[in-house]
């Protein structure tokens, strides 16, 4: 369940080039998941990473997560 919600999620990330041609990528309505990186697959790489650990930690402290495309984790989500 946690793969197909992050899987959903990454398709709303957006990306563009910024200083040094350095990729920067972030997740909309996820505060503070964002990533840069070399390469376009090793930004969205990181992104993945940091989106999972959001979620988890958001999870095990009891905080809310967004639903995204119909996919609602539920608060007990181990």
């Amino acid at each position: 369940m946690l793969a197909d919600y992050v899987r959903r999620a990454m398709r709303q990330a957006n990306y563009q080039v910024v200083d040094n041609d350095r990729i920067y990528g972030e997740v909309p309505g996820f505060v503070g998941v964002s990533a840069t990186a070399d390469t376009l697959m090793d930004c969205q790489h990181r992104l993945v990473e940091i989106l999972e650990d959001w979620v988890v930690h958001r999870i095990s402290r009891n905080l809310p997560v967004p639903p995204v495309e119909g996919v609602d984790l539920p608060s007990d989500f181990p």
